[in-house]
């Protein structure tokens, strides 16, 4: 009888056994369908979070080798079609400071310079709206460092803006501000250090809104005033890096007074310099793109009309 029992328990429980196995082996694990994920800063996917957008491309302003973009309120420099881009450590609400009221899509004309050897950029910064810092940031290594220097300290709400060099050494900065109506404060500084410093020149004592400037070498500069309604080229010069300016002379033809009116910024042609005048924001001469050129042998002083310049030979 005791044997009779042993077995029958022992039947019992290879049963119980042998079924929870077979009980076990057929139950599927079902886990829940998983969220979308994102991508980590380890680069590894969460379950549970929502993807982050991603930014745009950079997309350069031109077609250009060497370019730019603003995209994402940052200005970034290609120097190779797009294929690979250096950050400018500015702000760029800061390269339109001022009294500035055009399009922030694109870089102000004249107030930055993109080239292999050089690029840089004119700005004005500080909280004081009525006293700023005029500042040009700069990289004469492709971006991989860069300089920030002070040309002043203190200047009115800045208007005009111009920044270029002729070689590593000596460069130029052109600026106005404190415009009133049709007057306003105009001055050069001249750098001959490739900006690492900037010293200002002697005004020229024309208050006429500015509306361009240069210097042809290290001594001989020109200034071009009146952008509303002028009647005639109002062009200053200076030989001796901008000690002393004095206005230049132009002989207009009877038939072209009041039509070219606006002078450009002279350059060297041949053994003489020539000059675009255009007919000014009201021209309306032969659809108004025509330009007048003139010459001159005197080194800037006086200038004798040559032709009409018609749009597409003009650029």
């Amino acid at each position: 009888m005791k044997n009779f029992i042993i077995i029958v328990t022992s039947v019992i429980i290879m049963s119980l056994t042998i079924g929870t196995v077979y009980f076990q082996k057929s139950i599927k694990v079902k886990h829940p369908p998983l969220s979308h994920k994102i991508v980590e800063e380890n680069g590894q996917s969460s379950p549970g979070k929502l993807e982050q957008p991603q930014p745009d491309p950079l997309q350069s302003i031109n077609n250009e080798t060497i370019s730019y973009s603003l995209q994402n309120n940052e200005l970034n420099i290609t120097l190779n079609k797009g294929k690979d881009w250096v950050r400018v450590p500015l702000e760029t609400d800061q390269l339109f400071d001022g009294e500035y009221n055009g399009n922030k899509q694109q870089l102000i004309d004249g107030s930055y310079i993109l080239n292999e050897n050089r690029l840089a950029f004119l700005y004005s910064e500080g909280p004081n709206w009525d006293s700023k810092k005029i500042v040009v940031t700069y990289s004469i290594n492709q971006g991989k460092t860069w300089e920030h220097t002070v040309v002043t300290d203190s200047f009115p709400p800045i208007r005009f803006r111009k920044v270029d060099f002729l070689n590593n050494h000596f460069g130029y900065v052109i600026i106005s501000g404190d415009r009133t109506m049709s007057q306003e404060f105009s001055t050069v500084f001249l750098t001959n250090d490739g900006g690492k410093s900037w010293t200002e020149t002697n005004h020229s004592g024309n208050t006429r809104l500015i509306s361009d400037g240069g210097f042809i070498d290290e001594s001989l500069g020109f200034l071009s005033f009146g952008t509303i309604n002028p009647e005639e080229p109002d062009l200053y010069l200076t030989k001796d890096g901008g000690q002393s300016w004095e206005s230049a002379v132009f002989r207009i033809p009877d038939e072209y007074q009041h039509i070219f009116v606006s002078a450009e910024i002279p350059f060297k042609e041949g053994n003489h310099l020539a000059v675009l005048v255009n007919q000014g924001p009201n021209g309306d001469y032969d659809g108004g793109k025509v330009k007048g050129k003139f010459t001159s042998e005197d080194n800037g002083n006086t200038w004798d009309f040559v032709e009409e310049v018609k749009p597409n030979e003009a650029e």
